[in-house]
């Protein structure tokens, strides 16, 4: 090699443009509703319409259906996984323990909805429910402890046992209205933790 032959130099990654990160952030929330309101096999056309954009704006970004579902997927995770340390640094632990358990009950209605697209491929489906538990619970057993040394829930109560509570409360979660009775039996729930 001589001393005039160029090395090649890897580009460094770019940033997404501002425009690309949008169209995004539209096309999960477009799935999201097509999603919740027809199922997974909703069609991509439609779910591109809502967002306004095209087709090819929306196989760019997801090229596959199932690319599209897990990143719905992993949308709704991520954001529950912020929302814990969001509602600590702005509520009192019994509060923000209630309002993420709210936000955990719109994650189930979603997985509700993209768990038989998820099992289509099992390997991928895995990968995500194994990410969602080690992001689940630690956040739960978090918002339980700071409720706990607030005094806002009962002391006899642990996180396993609202895990529980949650675990029942997911059951008929494939009928229609299910969250509607969800977030009823959750303020009885709730109710029955508070300390006295």
């Amino acid at each position: 090699m001589s001393e005039d032959s160029e090395i090649p130099v890897a580009k460094a990654a770019r940033k997404p443009r501002a425009d690309s990160l949008r169209n995004r952030d539209l096309l999960l929330a477009a799935a999201k509703a097509a999603f919740g309101e027809t199922g997974a096999e909703a069609p991509l056309e439609d779910i591109a319409r809502r967002a306004g954009v095209g087709i090819g704006t929306l196989y760019r970004h997801f090229p596959t259906r199932e690319a599209l579902v897990a990143a719905v997927y992993s949308r709704e995770l991520d954001q529950l996984a912020n929302a814990a340390d969001d509602l600590l640094a702005r509520r009192p632990g019994g509060e923000a323990l209630e309002a993420w358990l709210d936000l955990l009950i719109d994650y189930m209605a979603t997985k509700r909805v993209v768990a038989p697209a998820l099992r289509a491929d099992p390997g991928e489906g895995s990968r995500l429910y194994a990410s969602a538990s080690a992001t689940i619970l630690p956040a739960l057993k978090r918002l339980t402890e700071t409720a706990h040394a607030a005094g806002d829930i009962r002391a006899d109560i642990g996180f396993e046992d609202i895990l529980r509570m949650m675990s029942g409360l997911s059951l008929g979660y494939e009928q229609p209205g299910w969250d509607i009775g969800a977030r009823r039996l959750l303020s009885v729930m709730m109710a029955g933790l508070r300390a006295r």
